[in-house]
Protein backbone atom coordinates (compact mmCIF):
# COMPACT_ATOMS: atom_id res chain seq x y z
CA UNK A 1 0.00 0.00 0.00
CA UNK A 2 0.95 3.48 -0.99
CA UNK A 3 0.59 6.30 1.73
CA UNK A 4 -1.66 9.32 0.76
CA UNK A 5 1.05 12.32 1.57
CA UNK A 6 -1.34 13.19 4.81
CA UNK A 7 -1.23 9.99 6.30
CA UNK A 8 2.56 9.79 6.87
CA UNK A 9 5.59 12.23 7.00
CA UNK A 10 7.86 12.20 3.91
CA UNK A 11 10.74 10.32 5.69
CA UNK A 12 8.52 7.92 7.34
CA UNK A 13 6.75 7.12 4.05
CA UNK A 14 9.96 6.48 2.27
CA UNK A 15 10.96 4.24 5.00
CA UNK A 16 8.07 2.10 4.76
CA UNK A 17 8.08 1.90 1.00
CA UNK A 18 11.79 0.68 1.24
CA UNK A 19 11.15 -2.12 3.02
CA UNK A 20 8.67 -3.31 1.05
CA UNK A 21 10.14 -3.55 -2.35
CA UNK A 22 13.26 -5.16 -0.21
CA UNK A 23 10.76 -7.49 0.67
CA UNK A 24 8.78 -7.66 -2.69
CA UNK A 25 12.70 -8.53 -4.41
CA UNK A 26 13.88 -11.29 -1.93
CA UNK A 27 9.96 -13.14 -2.18
CA UNK A 28 11.59 -12.83 -6.14
CA UNK A 29 14.64 -14.61 -5.02
CA UNK A 30 12.65 -17.46 -3.45
CA UNK A 31 10.93 -18.06 -7.81
CA UNK A 32 13.89 -18.91 -9.61
CA UNK A 33 11.55 -20.02 -12.00
CA UNK A 34 10.42 -16.71 -12.36
CA UNK A 35 14.44 -15.20 -12.61
CA UNK A 36 14.93 -15.63 -16.35
CA UNK A 37 11.38 -14.42 -17.68
CA UNK A 38 11.40 -11.27 -14.99
CA UNK A 39 14.92 -10.21 -16.46
CA UNK A 40 13.91 -10.99 -20.10
CA UNK A 41 10.76 -8.89 -19.51
CA UNK A 42 12.65 -6.03 -18.38
CA UNK A 43 15.10 -6.32 -21.01
CA UNK A 44 12.37 -6.36 -23.76
CA UNK A 45 10.61 -3.47 -22.13
CA UNK A 46 14.13 -1.23 -21.77
CA UNK A 47 14.30 -2.04 -26.11
CA UNK A 48 10.41 -1.58 -26.61
CA UNK A 49 10.92 2.19 -24.88
CA UNK A 50 14.05 3.08 -27.05
CA UNK A 51 11.28 2.52 -30.16
CA UNK A 52 8.70 4.73 -28.53
CA UNK A 53 10.67 7.23 -28.45
CA UNK A 54 13.51 7.53 -30.53
CA UNK A 55 12.54 11.53 -31.23
CA UNK A 56 13.38 12.49 -27.60
CA UNK A 57 16.49 10.61 -27.62
CA UNK A 58 17.09 12.12 -30.61
CA UNK A 59 17.08 16.05 -29.57
CA UNK A 60 19.77 17.08 -27.41
CA UNK A 61 18.17 18.73 -25.13
CA UNK A 62 15.80 15.76 -24.69
CA UNK A 63 18.89 13.42 -24.69
CA UNK A 64 20.12 13.63 -21.00
CA UNK A 65 16.50 13.24 -19.21
CA UNK A 66 15.40 10.32 -21.75
CA UNK A 67 18.11 8.24 -20.61
CA UNK A 68 17.48 8.91 -16.86
CA UNK A 69 14.27 7.42 -17.59
CA UNK A 70 15.42 4.78 -19.18
CA UNK A 71 18.15 3.55 -16.88
CA UNK A 72 17.61 5.09 -13.51
CA UNK A 73 13.80 4.78 -13.35
CA UNK A 74 12.34 2.34 -15.38
CA UNK A 75 15.12 -0.05 -16.52
CA UNK A 76 16.58 -3.30 -16.48
CA UNK A 77 18.97 -2.71 -13.79
CA UNK A 78 19.07 -3.96 -10.09
CA UNK A 79 17.96 -0.98 -7.96
CA UNK A 80 18.93 -3.26 -4.96
CA UNK A 81 21.91 -1.73 -3.56
CA UNK A 82 19.93 1.77 -3.99
CA UNK A 83 17.45 0.89 -2.07
CA UNK A 84 19.45 -0.59 0.68
CA UNK A 85 21.73 2.18 0.87
CA UNK A 86 18.50 4.56 1.19
CA UNK A 87 16.78 2.45 3.92
CA UNK A 88 19.93 2.75 5.88
CA UNK A 89 20.02 6.52 6.28
CA UNK A 90 16.38 8.09 5.72
CA UNK A 91 16.67 9.54 8.81
CA UNK A 92 20.21 11.50 7.57
CA UNK A 93 18.84 11.91 4.08
CA UNK A 94 16.02 14.12 5.71
CA UNK A 95 18.13 16.08 7.64
CA UNK A 96 20.84 16.40 4.64
CA UNK A 97 18.67 17.34 1.87
CA UNK A 98 15.76 19.51 0.82
CA UNK A 99 12.15 17.93 1.58
CA UNK A 100 11.76 17.68 -2.18
CA UNK A 101 14.94 15.40 -3.28
CA UNK A 102 13.52 12.86 -0.57
CA UNK A 103 10.10 13.36 -2.24
CA UNK A 104 12.01 12.52 -5.28
CA UNK A 105 13.69 9.40 -4.36
CA UNK A 106 10.33 8.43 -1.84
CA UNK A 107 8.41 8.40 -5.40
CA UNK A 108 11.14 6.61 -7.45
CA UNK A 109 10.73 3.99 -5.02
CA UNK A 110 6.81 3.59 -5.37
CA UNK A 111 6.93 3.51 -9.07
CA UNK A 112 10.02 0.68 -8.29
CA UNK A 113 7.47 -0.94 -5.75
CA UNK A 114 4.41 -0.84 -8.37
CA UNK A 115 6.56 -1.50 -11.52
CA UNK A 116 8.29 -4.86 -9.92
CA UNK A 117 4.88 -6.12 -9.36
CA UNK A 118 3.39 -5.55 -12.41
CA UNK A 119 6.77 -7.05 -13.94
CA UNK A 120 6.67 -10.22 -12.05
CA UNK A 121 3.20 -10.81 -13.13
CA UNK A 122 4.07 -10.33 -16.73
CA UNK A 123 6.86 -12.68 -15.82
CA UNK A 124 4.36 -15.25 -14.57
CA UNK A 125 2.16 -15.03 -17.63
CA UNK A 126 4.61 -14.83 -20.22
CA UNK A 127 4.90 -17.51 -22.42
CA UNK A 128 9.32 -17.53 -23.75
CA UNK A 129 10.75 -16.34 -25.76
CA UNK A 130 9.53 -12.54 -24.88
CA UNK A 131 8.15 -10.94 -28.40
CA UNK A 132 5.63 -8.29 -29.51
CA UNK A 133 2.46 -11.26 -29.11
CA UNK A 134 3.74 -13.15 -26.26
CA UNK A 135 4.68 -9.72 -24.35
CA UNK A 136 0.77 -7.94 -24.90
CA UNK A 137 -0.85 -11.65 -24.04
CA UNK A 138 0.90 -11.77 -20.65
CA UNK A 139 0.42 -8.00 -19.91
CA UNK A 140 -3.51 -8.37 -19.90
CA UNK A 141 -3.79 -11.10 -17.60
CA UNK A 142 -0.88 -9.02 -15.36
CA UNK A 143 -2.79 -5.81 -14.13
CA UNK A 144 -5.77 -4.07 -14.81
CA UNK A 145 -6.27 -0.58 -16.33
CA UNK A 146 -6.34 1.34 -13.08
CA UNK A 147 -2.68 -0.24 -11.98
CA UNK A 148 -1.39 0.96 -15.59
CA UNK A 149 -3.10 4.26 -15.21
CA UNK A 150 -1.44 4.78 -11.92
CA UNK A 151 1.89 3.14 -12.93
CA UNK A 152 1.59 6.36 -15.86
CA UNK A 153 0.70 8.92 -13.55
CA UNK A 154 3.38 7.89 -11.21
CA UNK A 155 6.11 8.69 -13.58
CA UNK A 156 4.44 11.92 -14.50
CA UNK A 157 5.00 12.52 -10.47
CA UNK A 158 8.80 11.75 -10.81
CA UNK A 159 9.41 13.83 -13.89
CA UNK A 160 6.95 17.03 -12.42
CA UNK A 161 9.32 15.95 -8.86
CA UNK A 162 12.43 16.16 -10.58
CA UNK A 163 11.60 19.87 -12.37
CA UNK A 164 11.14 21.35 -8.80
CA UNK A 165 14.40 19.91 -7.80
CA UNK A 166 16.20 21.31 -10.79
CA UNK A 167 15.17 24.61 -9.64
CA UNK A 168 16.65 24.84 -6.12
CA UNK A 169 19.02 27.25 -5.44
CA UNK A 170 22.44 25.90 -4.59
CA UNK A 171 21.53 22.03 -4.63
CA UNK A 172 23.63 21.54 -7.59
CA UNK A 173 26.71 22.79 -5.74
CA UNK A 174 25.57 20.58 -3.09
CA UNK A 175 24.99 17.34 -4.63
CA UNK A 176 28.30 17.98 -6.39
CA UNK A 177 29.81 18.67 -2.81
CA UNK A 178 28.58 15.32 -1.38
CA UNK A 179 29.80 12.89 -3.07
CA UNK A 180 33.15 12.03 -1.98
CA UNK A 181 31.30 11.67 1.72
CA UNK A 182 28.86 9.78 -0.25
CA UNK A 183 31.24 7.02 -1.70
CA UNK A 184 33.21 6.91 1.85
CA UNK A 185 29.84 6.03 3.92
CA UNK A 186 28.27 3.23 0.84
CA UNK A 187 26.29 5.88 -0.48
CA UNK A 188 27.33 6.12 -4.19
CA UNK A 189 24.46 4.41 -5.91
CA UNK A 190 21.45 6.65 -4.02
CA UNK A 191 24.00 9.57 -4.91
CA UNK A 192 24.62 9.13 -8.44
CA UNK A 193 20.98 8.40 -9.13
CA UNK A 194 20.16 12.06 -7.09
CA UNK A 195 22.67 13.73 -9.22
CA UNK A 196 22.06 12.56 -12.69
CA UNK A 197 18.31 13.20 -12.36
CA UNK A 198 18.81 16.77 -11.22
CA UNK A 199 21.39 17.08 -13.87
CA UNK A 200 19.15 15.85 -16.69
CA UNK A 201 16.55 17.90 -15.90
CA UNK A 202 18.43 21.28 -15.07
CA UNK A 203 20.10 21.05 -18.45
CA UNK A 204 16.44 20.42 -20.24
CA UNK A 205 14.47 23.53 -18.51
CA UNK A 206 10.69 22.72 -18.69
CA UNK A 207 9.91 19.41 -19.35
CA UNK A 208 6.02 19.93 -20.03
CA UNK A 209 6.41 18.73 -23.62
CA UNK A 210 8.55 15.52 -22.56
CA UNK A 211 6.45 14.42 -19.53
CA UNK A 212 3.36 15.25 -21.66
CA UNK A 213 4.48 12.98 -24.41
CA UNK A 214 5.44 10.39 -22.09
CA UNK A 215 1.78 10.27 -20.84
CA UNK A 216 0.50 10.21 -24.21
CA UNK A 217 2.33 7.35 -25.61
CA UNK A 218 1.86 5.37 -22.46
CA UNK A 219 -1.67 5.95 -22.61
CA UNK A 220 -2.47 5.11 -26.06
CA UNK A 221 -0.30 1.98 -25.87
CA UNK A 222 -2.13 1.01 -22.78
CA UNK A 223 -5.36 1.26 -24.32
CA UNK A 224 -4.19 -0.34 -27.19
CA UNK A 225 -3.22 -3.73 -25.22
CA UNK A 226 -6.06 -3.76 -23.31
CA UNK A 227 -8.82 -3.26 -26.54
CA UNK A 228 -6.99 -6.58 -27.90
CA UNK A 229 -5.37 -4.65 -30.73
CA UNK A 230 -3.11 -7.16 -32.97
CA UNK A 231 -0.59 -4.82 -33.21
CA UNK A 232 -0.41 -2.46 -30.37
CA UNK A 233 3.13 -1.33 -30.76
CA UNK A 234 2.76 0.33 -34.36
CA UNK A 235 3.07 3.55 -35.31
CA UNK A 236 3.34 5.13 -31.73
CA UNK A 237 6.75 7.62 -32.33
CA UNK A 238 6.30 9.74 -35.12
CA UNK A 239 7.78 8.69 -38.60
CA UNK A 240 11.53 10.49 -39.00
Amino acid sequence: MIFAASEKSIPARLSAALTRVITLRESFDRQPELALPWKEVKHWQSRRLRRTYPDLFAVPRYMNAGEFFLNEIYGAKDFGQRDREALRVVPKLARMLPERAVETLLLAVELDEMSEELDARVAAHIVMPVTDASYAAAYVLAGTPGERRAQIEHVHKIGGALERLARLPLLSGMLHLMRGPAEAAGLSHLHFFLQRGFDAFKSMGPASEFLRTISERETQLMERLFAADPAPFRDIAPAP
